[in-house]
């Protein structure tokens, strides 16, 4: 049976996370919850504030249907939750990490700054797989449809080899009038794009959100969403690039300057 840890970056008692670790559950995995112990989007793969001689504080928690799943609190970003868990923090270490869901798609290239993306990155920078998944805006949100296409999901990677990282996008609609699955590239935006204009007074800047009106790529995870869709995107972590020869001038040029 594979461990998973199950986390997100809008607070462990959030909807969503409670909606992912029932499919989960259901899909008869071993699941750990951790999360953070409050709203913590935007955070992408910071780990907050702390010291090696310090503690985090962790409290266990029970969520709404899920008796017998382990599931903490911590006060701190989701990239700390998996981390903690990796080493050890919350029993036998998780061999994936799957996050969300996320009220709200995480399209395009702003996905460097979501926190359940960067749960998925760092849990990739741990050795370990994981996909971050999110729903599309809208009242009710659906949380089923994008539960079981997360189980699909979580079926093909665990197939594949370690560190390998998926971004689960989903429209807001019935399992039934979801047109399909496609595999999209990143957007050069997501669903909206953030515009900084003057505050009250000089001193303030005010982040809005608006609909930028760019016509995007059909194959973009943007796109594909808004048409109806659900998106997949593989995504990297820290990785070293080629070779360049950057290393050569430096040194050449230091030696100049001796």
């Amino acid at each position: 049976m594979t461990r998973i840890l199950v986390t997100n970056d809008d607070g462990v008692l959030a909807p969503g996370i409670a909606a992912l670790a029932h499919a989960v559950v259901g899909a008869g995995h071993d699941v750990v919850v951790a999360a953070s112990h409050t709203d913590m989007t935007g955070w992408g793969a910071a780990l907050g504030s702390f010291h090696a001689d310090g503690g985090i504080d962790v409290e266990a928690v029970e969520l709404d249907g899920l008796v017998g799943v382990p599931a903490f609190m911590v006060t701190g970003p989701p990239a700390l939750c998996v981390m903690a868990a990796r080493l050890g923090g919350f029993g036998a270490p998780p061999d994936i990490v799957v996050s969300g869901i996320n009220p709200g798609a995480n399209t395009g290239r702003a996905t460097l700054h979501s926190g359940t993306v960067g749960a998925v990155l760092t849990g990739g920078n741990f050795g370990v797989s994981g996909l971050a998944v999110s729903i599309d805006v809208g009242e009710p949100i659906l949380w089923d449809t994008a539960g079981t296409l997360a189980v699909l999901a979580l079926e093909w990677l665990l197939q594949q080899p370690p560190k390998t990282l998926l971004n689960l996008n989903v429209p807001n609609v019935p399992l039934d009038e979801l047109k399909g699955v496609r595999w999209a590239r990143l957007a050069p935006f997501g669903t909206v794009r953030a515009q900084l204009v003057p505050g009250e007074d000089s001193r303030r800047l005010q982040m809005e959100l608006r609909e930028h009106g760019e016509k995007l790529p059909e194959d973009s995870d943007t796109a594909l969403v808004r048409d109806g869709y659900a998106a997949i995107t593989s995504i990297v972590g820290i990785r070293a690039t080629d070779e360049v020869p950057v290393a050569e001038h430096v040194e050449q040029r230091l030696f100049e300057l001796r």
